[in-house]
């Protein structure tokens, strides 16, 4: 049966469908030995040779979900030409070509989920879907009243505007705050770059949960495998959206 070739990509575990879209107009996709650039191709992944990166799709793969406690000093890719730690590194003994649901700064750290379902990816990337990302950040200075409901309400930034975020102050001091922040966009650098709008920079930042999924007493540097109950946590607050 065909699918557009995207979807077939996120299906085979290669990444997200976004990044999918991505490496074919790298040219970095072929079908049949031809390389295609164009979005919207459809084809039969049963009657045609896939490539990408030169390696050979093959069908479906096992999904596999995996939550991980990120530290600071890795970097949420999967190669990286200056040698840096990469997220994958903590991972052992797993044979699946798993990715990074979106990314998490080098030196942010907290929940990540890695997984091989690019279906699943898209649904809680996609801002669409409304999956909420909690985040705990401590901010240099007392950020007043008026400054964190202007965050709450959305603001300007890079020519656009934030979706409405949620914001509990948890500590509060002198010299810094430490303020948990549930936003549902995945803008890079965003919880920093909104703190830094209101001239309050970031310290630390941990992101904490995706939806109703918390990391709660998994250690630092380690992670473990997720069940469907835990994806249907993700979504919790609404209409379950996984259907994989």
């Amino acid at each position: 049966m065909e699918e557009r070739l995207q979807k077939i990509l996120a299906k085979a575990g290669v990444c997200s469908r976004r990044g999918a879209e991505e490496l074919i107009r790298q040219g970095k996709v072929s079908i049949d030995g031809q390389v295609v650039t164009e979005m919207g191709v459809r084809v039969d992944p049963t009657l045609h040779r896939l490539e990408c990166n030169g390696s050979l799709v093959s069908r479906e793969e096992e999904k596999v979900y995996i939550l991980l406690n990120k530290p600071t000093g890795y970097l949420s890719t999967l190669s990286d030409p200056q040698g840096r730690p990469i997220v994958t590194d903590l991972l052992e003994g797993i044979s699946a070509r798993v990715f990074p649901v979106g990314r998490l700064d080098y030196d942010t750290e907290g929940a990540l989920l890695l997984t091989n379902d690019g279906e699943l990816s898209q649904q809680i990337l996609h801002p669409s879907f409304e999956v909420n990302k909690t985040y705990v950040a401590t901010v240099a200075g007392k950020p007043d009243r008026k400054k964190l409901a202007d965050l709450e309400k959305g603001i300007e930034l890079e020519g656009r505007r934030t979706w409405p975020a949620q914001l509990k102050v948890l500590s509060a001091a002198s010299r810094q705050t430490t303020i948990e922040i549930i936003i549902h966009e995945g803008r890079k650098r965003q919880v920093r770059k909104m703190f830094a709008a209101i001239g309050h920079r970031v310290l630390a930042l941990k992101r904490v949960a995706y939806g109703g999924l918390g990391l709660e007493e998994l250690p630092r540097g380690r992670y473990r495998f997720l069940d469907r109950n835990d994806l249907d946590r993700i979504f919790s607050g609404k209409n379950p959206l996984y259907s994989g």
